[in-house]
């Protein structure tokens, strides 16, 4: 898909449709990884000479092409020696800029601040209007993010502009919603129709949607045929600990991705005492110590973080086994190649894209035994999923599945998910990727399919897919207050830009309190690199907000502070908050 879209790029720039190229991922590990490859494309695109610097709009990040800049005092920045000051490095200096680049490469976050009551909103938005606006894996945007979307595609066409969206997994009621949805209200695809839709292939919305297949699934160098294996007790840490360390043992590249930082966390603990000395080798490690990938550290920790994993599972990857203990920073948009894929139950579009990650380079020489693709997907014990439906926020249940708070709050999706691993595992009839990703995904999905489920299961189901759309609605119109209506003067009184204070987000849910530290602690990993700041999740300072800077107290590799009443520890796991 980034080969398409960039090539996508090169004919419309050269057609002088558009000027420029923002190219938008759904995870900052994700957008440093494309930026690289965007760069390359640049380079050889445009003649010697002549190419832009490749920007990458990532907060932390001072990166324009192959040059790397440092924010000194008084809003001065440091360049490479060797960069020209006659380029364009400036867009790359601060977040209000990154769009003004040529070509950047970013999170959806920085497009999305376009279409949202901020300040510079408008001037984030003019300067993208000449620019080839691609969103990938849009699949991923709830319904909060949805709405903000579809401000930023009508802001963004309506003045000229040209949007690409791209999904591998993207069910048909999202696609006719993306295509139709300022037309009258178009019905659902029946289920047989909807699975029968080309795939891979490419929809033109204008001037009205238009399939032309470009593949046919199945016949190129990127299909596998993956067997799907299940563990039916996703805290049965140990048991996965083991087939992890017999996998590396054997020099296979083993990912282990767990729906919650709290999960993923319990299996580096229990994985490091399986190890001991004699297979500490094969795990993961960051600067010589071992550790895992999530998000929560800090920002200067997940590029030295973002940088290991590439070297152990990227292309080229380093020879012998390994093993990643990660959560959803590392199940999309990025081109890192397991040789086994160790997984807890999730949506069938998520479980596809952390498929994606598995034998995902068919030119890697795989270890013996390891010749074939195995996903060994983690599920609850009971195959019963109806006790998840009364989990509740804060509630006896780590492992992210259920309503009220947790990762993947719709269980219905997670049941008819759940259905189909059980049948392949049972029959020993393996999926083939690509060609079978829209009907796996489309018997996950489809309406017609989630209300069968429910006239199945029973009252209680019922109760969660009322649930659901509530929270959904509220979502939408919460979505619809925040974003910015352009059909209002700009004089008007009543349109308001928000400041930080009143905490306009483009995503629900991640919400965080920056903490300045002072002095700067060392970094678990680099001890000559500074943390200057550390992001805690809002609803761990339950309402209190941080006054001023922190002093933290240093134990080694370790840093302890305070922040709103509340003890925290940061170190090689990362952040976590103590009793």
């Amino acid at each position: 898909k980034t080969e398409a879209a960039l090539w996508r790029f090169g004919r419309m720039y050269e057609a002088e449709l558009v000027d420029g190229l923002y190219f938008a991922l759904p995870t900052r590990a994700a957008a440093r990884q494309i930026h690289e490859r965007v760069n390359r494309f640049a380079r050889w695109m445009f003649p010697d000479g002549h190419s832009p610097d490749t920007v990458l709009a990532v907060p932390g990040y001072v990166r324009a092409g192959d040059f790397t800049g440092r924010h000194l005092p008084e809003y001065r920045v440091w360049w490479d020696a060797d960069a020209d000051t006659g380029r364009r490095l400036w867009a790359a200096e601060s977040a209000k800029r990154y769009l003004a680049a040529q070509v950047a490469v970013g999170t959806i976050d920085q497009a999305m601040m376009g279409a949202l009551q901020v300040r510079h909103a408008h001037m984030r938005v003019a300067c993208l209007a000449r620019n080839l606006l691609v969103i990938d894996e849009v699949h991923a945007s709830d319904p909060y993010m949805r709405v903000i979307i579809e401000g930023l595609l009508d802001a963004h066409i309506g003045s000229g502009g040209h949007a690409l969206l791209m999904s591998a997994t993207l069910g048909s009621s999202a696609r006719r919603h993306w295509l139709t949805r300022n037309r009258r209200q178009v019905p659902d695809q029946p289920l047989g129709e909807a699975i029968a839709t080309p795939y891979p292939s490419v929809t033109v919305a204008a001037p009205a949607p238009d399939f032309e297949t470009v593949a046919e699934a199945g016949k190129n160098n990127q299909a596998k045929t993956v067997r799907l294996e299940t563990n039916s007790d996703m805290e049965e840490f140990a048991h996965q600990s083991n087939l992890a360390l017999k996998a590396a043992r054997e020099g296979a590249k083993v990912l282990i991705i767990r729906n919650t930082v709290a999960h993923a966390l319990e299996t580096q603990n229990v994985l490091e005492k399986a190890a001991k000395e004699t297979d500490a080798r094969l795990l993961f490690d960051c600067e010589g110590v071992p550790t895992l990938h999530h998000s929560r550290y800090a920002a200067g920790d997940r590029k030295l973080l973002d940088r290991a994993v590439e070297r152990d599972f990227g292309r080229p990857r380093r020879s012998g086994g390994r093993i990643v203990v990660s959560t959803q920073t590392l199940e999309q948009s990025l081109d890192i190649d397991a040789d086994l894929l160790i997984t807890d139950l999730a949506p069938m579009d998520v479980l596809l894209q952390r498929i994606g990650r598995l034998h995902r380079n068919p030119e890697t020489e795989r270890p013996d035994g390891h010749e074939d693709p195995v996903c060994i997907v983690l599920t609850p014990s009971d195959a019963d999923l109806t006790p998840l439906l009364s989990n509740g926020r804060g509630g006896p249940n780590p492992n992210g599945l259920g309503p009220r708070g947790y990762v993947y709050p719709d269980l219905r999706v997670i049941e008819l998910t759940r259905r189909l691993i059980a049948k392949s595992a049972v029959s020993g009839d393996p999926w083939r990727i690509p060609e079978m990703n829209r009907e796996l995904v489309e018997r996950a999905t489809h309406p017609d399919q989630l209300e069968k489920l429910v006239s199945e299961m029973g009252e209680a189901w019922a109760e969660l897919r009322n649930e659901i759309e509530g929270q959904t609605m509220g979502d939408l119109q919460l979505a619809r207050k925040n974003r910015l209506n352009r059909g209002v003067s700009f004089l008007d009184r009543n349109v308001r830009f928000g400041s930080d204070e009143e905490r306009i987000r483009t995503r629900l849910g991640d919400e965080s309190v920056e903490v300045k530290f002072d002095p700067a602690p060392p970094s678990p990993f680099d001890g000559d690199d500074r943390i200057d700041a550390m992001p805690i999740p809002a609803r761990w300072l339950r309402e209190a907000t941080p006054d001023g800077t922190v002093a933290p107290t240093v134990e080694g590799r370790k840093v302890r502070f305070q922040a709103g009443g509340r003890n925290f520890v940061y170190d090689r796991l990362g952040l976590q908050r103590q009793s």
